[in-house]
């Protein structure tokens, strides 16, 4: 089988994958997380070619050059695929108005929580809309204001997470919305899970880590190297020192780089103390440490003092392999994990 050639989902999984399937446009319910400095064009549309569902990051970009990756990805695929776009980033506004003004099919919001006003901004541009849902209040605000599905990403995930676990999550809000389209994240490496998360209801999966070491990813071999190397309890996440400083929790595999973050944090609070910096200032000082050592790693191989943000599942990857055969990989441990499943529940 060509290594650019789509894989297909089973008759069986089609079953459980109607809806994200429908959702997304894409023939697997399998987004890429949207990853700063990885979820390039070249991963994104590669990833929607494939069958899946690619999902470009904006991260805090200059407009101009968020703008062109929008149209390189464009040229690439012919396929749906997303873009995320970080509200608490100082380009958001400008980043959001690329989107609508060249009315891609999907806009996820991620950050903190997007207005109304933007949710509906986006939906007149004819996109359809994902937000992030860590607690059940937010999945109802969110529906509230206009979101087309949502995305559980529980506290095992990687890069900033909320502080509720996937299982958790499952339970709070996948359970007592079975109407609405809902992917799950947080923990989810494999095939299986996948399968079982659509049993439960899931319109499908989100995943980060997993494709991390996936050789069409542009991350650095030093990055993909740990990653292979690293046990789940070694991405661990950042505390927050003082309520003076609200912080999102980031988890990244324990290193120079979350010890720094500690120091900084301690640094910026005596700031705010002495007057020397408002909170505004300071959180921003905290998202700029984030992207700027993050590319460190990522891109230079700075993996002792960049940041590795990566999921508890990164205890699961063991080796480099295309991208495709990762996805047929996740479809055949799919398709698996329902016949056990239809296997156990013969005769009840």
């Amino acid at each position: 089988m060509s290594q650019s050639s789509p894989v297909v989902a089973t008759e069986r999984l089609n079953t459980i994958w109607a809806k994200g399937k429908e959702f997304l446009g894409s023939e697997l319910p399998i987004m890429c997380g949207a990853m700063t400095w990885i979820s390039d064009p070249a991963l994104v549309s590669k990833m929607s070619n494939l069958g899946a569902f690619g999902v470009l990051a904006a991260g805090n970009m200059p407009p101009e050059m968020f703008a062109d990756q929008v149209d390189e990805t464009s040229r690439l695929t012919d396929k749906p695929f997303g873009c995320n776009v970080i509200t608490i980033a100082p380009n958001y506004q400008a980043h959001l108005d690329i989107l609508c003004e060249k009315k891609v099919s999907h806009i996820v919001f991620a950050g903190s929580l997007p207005r109304g006003a933007e949710i509906r901004k986006a939906k007149e541009s004819g996109a359809k809309i994902l937000a992030f849902a860590s607690t059940t209040s937010i999945a109802r605000r969110m529906i509230s204001n206009g979101a087309d599905a949502l995305i559980l990403e529980g506290s095992e995930a990687g890069g900033h997470i909320g502080h509720v676990s996937t299982i958790v999550l499952l339970q709070e809000i996948l359970f007592n919305f079975p109407d609405f389209p809902i992917f799950v994240a947080g923990g989810v490496a494999t095939g299986r899970m996948i399968a079982h998360l659509g049993l439960m209801g899931a319109a499908g999966a989100q995943m980060g880590t997993r494709f991390v070491v996936a050789e069409e990813c542009n991350a650095h071999d030093k990055f993909k190297d740990v990653f292979m190397k690293a046990r789940a309890r070694e991405a661990i996440s950042t505390p927050q020192y003082s309520a003076k400083l609200p912080v999102v929790s980031v988890r990244a595999l324990n290193n120079h780089a979350m010890s720094h973050f500690g120091e900084l944090q301690l640094d910026l609070l005596e700031k705010l103390k002495d007057g020397g910096m408002n909170r505004a200032d300071a959180q921003y000082k905290v998202e700029e440490y984030w992207i700027g050592s993050l590319r460190n790693a990522a891109v230079d191989g700075d993996v002792e003092h960049g940041s590795l943000m990566a999921g508890q599942s990164v205890g699961m990857l063991s080796k480099v392999q295309p991208l495709r055969d990762i996805l047929q990989d996740l479809v055949d441990e799919a398709d698996e994990g329902l016949e056990k499943a239809a296997s156990l529940m013969k005769g009840l």
